[in-house]
């Protein structure tokens, strides 16, 4: 697909907008039971200034009307499941009311930006350095996309540059992702060994024996459940066996991706103001010891 001609930002509208979002994250890279695109707002309605977050909740949609911002744009879907109604006295009811009532529009991403390698899969390429990277979940053929890109895959598997361990691993990782109450969390032995490392932004239980058939020494990922985690762990008797794993707050994991999008939307309409929400949404805000 080709790039869209570029809009000044005097002219741009929550259609251009969406435009530039959709070219680089085509819908039809979500998965079959996703919802994401545009979900609210009036597509020639005039757009000087985005706001971007990994949630859309109520504080966030707040943050959105609080700073001026005529367009919401969120990693994850608000109406991910069926709704009959919005009441305004409940949590999603009360977003969309909020950014209606203020003219407000909303775009959501979801499986879509995180195939790319200009979303979240391409954020933690990045970040990693990975070398020779190639897809955790196999079997889908790569796809060029407009403003550089391209249609990655689920997940990530590659070298990194130069060995290093568990612990040191986490400790980069919490250096670069947004600050949360629980952290960044791993299993076994911190001076462990890491050359090989698997990667599957946001939840990634599911792909924990794509990892293992990998022979990745660190599998990062989030929302990984007790037992499925302890019986990835337990699956042989020398631990070295399967790889160690790194648990990243769901949140933080995805945030990493803001920064991507604001590149893209800067680039692709000159003048837009495109600003990173202040809010972490991870749900978790204290812990005891």
């Amino acid at each position: 697909m080709a790039a869209s001609p570029t809009a000044a930002a005097d002219a741009a509208t929550v259609a251009s907008v969406t435009e530039v979002l959709e070219a680089a994250y085509p819908p039809r890279w979500a998965e079959p039971w996703d919802q994401v695109g545009l979900v609210l707002g009036e597509r020639a309605a005039a757009v000087h200034r985005v706001l971007l977050a990994v949630d859309p909740t109520l504080a966030v949609a707040r943050e959105a009307v609080d700073r001026d911002a005529e367009m919401l744009i969120t990693h994850h879907p608000l109406l991910l499941r069926g709704v009959s109604a919005l009441p305004a006295d409940e949590g999603k009811g009360a977003v969309v009311t909020h950014l209606l009532r203020h003219g407000a529009a909303l775009w959501c991403g979801h499986t879509n930006v995180d195939r790319s390698t200009r979303g979240t899969v391409g954020a933690w390429l990045s970040l990693l350095d990975l070398q020779e990277p190639r897809p955790l979940v196999p079997g889908e053929l790569p796809e060029e996309a407009a403003h550089g890109s391209s249609r990655f895959g689920l997940g990530a598997v590659g070298a990194l540059t130069e060995p290093t361990t568990v612990g040191q691993l986490a400790a980069v990782i919490a250096d670069h992702v947004p600050a949360t109450a629980r952290g960044i969390l791993h299993t076994g032995d911190a001076a462990r060994e890491v050359r090989t490392v698997a990667i599957c932004p946001g939840a990634g239980d599911s792909f924990l024996e794509a990892a293992s058939a990998v022979e990745a020494d660190v599998y990062i990922s989030s929302d990984l459940r007790h037992h499925p985690a302890l019986e990835h762990l337990e699956s042989a008797a020398d631990p070295a066996a399967v790889p160690a794993l790194i648990d990243v707050p769901h949140a933080a994991s995805e945030a990493l991706w803001l920064p991507l999008a604001q590149e893209l939307l800067v680039s692709a309409i000159p003048g837009l103001e495109v600003l990173i929400s202040a809010h972490t949404t991870d749900p978790w805000g204290g812990r005891l010891p």
